[in-house]
C-alpha cells in the first residue's frame, strides 16, 4: 500500500509542476481535483468508509482551490499566534 501511495504522491508531484502556464481557472480546476485525488488517497491509505471518502475528498478540494488561489495572487495567510491572521507575500 505504501508503495501505491508513494507513487501517486510523485505523480502527483511531477504533474503539478508542469502547471505553470496555466489560467487562473485552470489553475484553479487542477487544484481541486489534485486536493481531492489527495484526500482519497489519504482515506484509502488510513482505511476509511464511504462516508469519510467523501468528507476527504471534499476536504481535500477545498484546500486544493485554496492552494491555487494563493499561488495565484501569491498572497498567503500567516498566524500571529493569538488567534489573528494577516496576509503577506507567499515565501
Amino acid at each position: 500500500m505504501k508503495t501505491h501511495i508513494l507513487a501517486a504522491l510523485s505523480a502527483a508531484t511531477l504533474a503539478l509542476s508542469a502547471c505553470s502556464d496555466l489560467t487562473p481557472e485552470q489553475r484553479t480546476v487542477a487544484g481541486v481535483a489534485g486536493g481531492a485525488a489527495a484526500g482519497l488517497i489519504a482515506a484509502d491509505a488510513l482505511k476509511a468508509d464511504d462516508d469519510w471518502r467523501l468528507i476527504a475528498a471534499l476536504g481535500g478540494a477545498a484546500a486544493g482551490t485554496v492552494v491555487a488561489q494563493n499561488n495565484q495572487s501569491r498572497q498567503c495567510a500567516y498566524s500571529r499566534g493569538d488567534g489573528t491572521y494577516y496576509t503577506a507575500a507567499c515565501p
